[in-house]
């Protein structure tokens, strides 16, 4: 806003408006518009810049006002386009448009975190990586991550830790009412820096994980055979994968009774037929049958009745089956549902 001849505040005998006054005039001409002003985007040390002034100014007038909006104004006009202005704006506008790699090594080579609440960050990591986090700090800091996360998953963080540390921590907890908002932020951004640290993955996927999707829809034979070799080569990684893996005998212990309906919606009722007809193992047979027990009775006798007189080869079955499962795997990456832990018995 250099363009307009100096102006006095209300009256000419007082100094001439300086840029910072400007920048006051106009955001408390757009706060008593009632616009919603950014403000908290600004660095702290102009938002800091631009409360003093503005604590320092009374009232201009109409005249000086209306010069200074069109100044305002003008310069807007007159602005083809506008950049970031620095590294850390450029990386977060092209955030998602350039790949993870090349975002990680600009940041590491300019010296700039990646921004927005750290928090969120940590709360969005598995509960396994929250707890090599945790493992790592203090219990005081501890203390502070536990309080900052979901309840829900601060809760799964702390069944995983030893039960000495999860006491600890957890009295810990009791302790942190004096904690300023800063000292959370510096450790907030303390913990996303170590993220930051850490060399980017090629997989996001652990390989257990990545074994199990594979295997979930290979033959079941060729599935066994892999297992029985896994289990001679590397027993702890073998368990893993047997974790991992999601097929249509695994649905009573990993689907919730009450998303059984959410299922028979998304999949269509040949398939669901033909993957019940095909039902002939122990296990499988014990699926067909958590399924029918628990959807509609109008829908699981009409599927009762209809698979009864269904003959199915194997290879059509067993794509049936691989098609249910995928129905599945589907809701739980839309967050529809939530399979029950393999390792927790009674959750439902």
């Amino acid at each position: 806003m250099s363009s307009l001849p100096p102006m006095a505040l209300a009256g000419e005998s007082r100094p001439p408006l300086t840029r910072r006054a400007k920048a006051a005039i106009i955001v408390q001409f757009l706060l008593n518009e009632g616009a919603d002003v950014p403000l908290a985007a600004l660095p702290e040390a102009l938002q800091a810049e631009l409360t003093q002034q503005l604590g320092r100014m009374r009232y201009v007038d109409r005249e000086t006002l209306n010069a200074v909006v069109q100044e305002f104004s003008d310069e807007l006009d007159s602005v083809g386009l506008s950049f970031p202005g620095d590294m850390a704006g450029a990386l977060s506008a092209l955030d998602g448009k350039i790949s993870h790699r090349t975002a990680a090594r600009l940041r590491k080579e300019a010296g700039v975190r990646q921004t927005g609440d750290p928090w969120e960050r940590i709360n969005a990591l598995e509960e396994e990586r929250i707890e090599r986090l945790i493992l790592g700090e203090s219990t005081e800091v501890a203390a502070v991550a536990m309080s900052k996360i979901d309840t829900a998953k601060a809760a799964k963080v702390l069944a995983r830790l030893p039960g000495d540390r999860a006491r600890r921590i957890s009295y810990a907890i009791s302790m942190t009412a004096g904690v300023s908002p800063d000292a959370v932020d510096r450790i907030g951004l303390s913990l996303a820096a170590q993220l930051d640290a850490e060399p980017p993955k090629a997989f996001a996927k652990k390989p257990d994980e990545r074994v199990g999707a594979i295997l979930n829809f290979a033959a079941s034979a060729k599935r066994d055979e892999v297992l029985e070799g896994l289990e001679e080569t590397d027993k702890a990684f073998a368990e893993a994968v047997r974790k991992a893996i999601f097929t249509f005998a695994n649905i009573p212990d990993r689907l919730k009774k009450l998303d059984v309906p959410k299922i028979t919606r998304d999949v269509p009722v040949d398939v669901l037929t033909a993957a019940i007809a095909a039902a002939n193992g122990e296990a499988d047979l014990a699926a067909a049958e958590y399924l029918l027990e628990n959807m509609s009775k109008r829908m699981s006798g009409s599927l009762r009745e209809d698979a009864a007189g269904l003959t199915v080869n194997a290879k059509k079955g067993e794509a049936a089956m691989n098609q249910v499962v995928a129905a599945i795997r589907d809701l739980v990456s839309a967050g529809e549902i939530e399979l029950k832990d393999p390792d927790n018995d009674d959750e439902d």
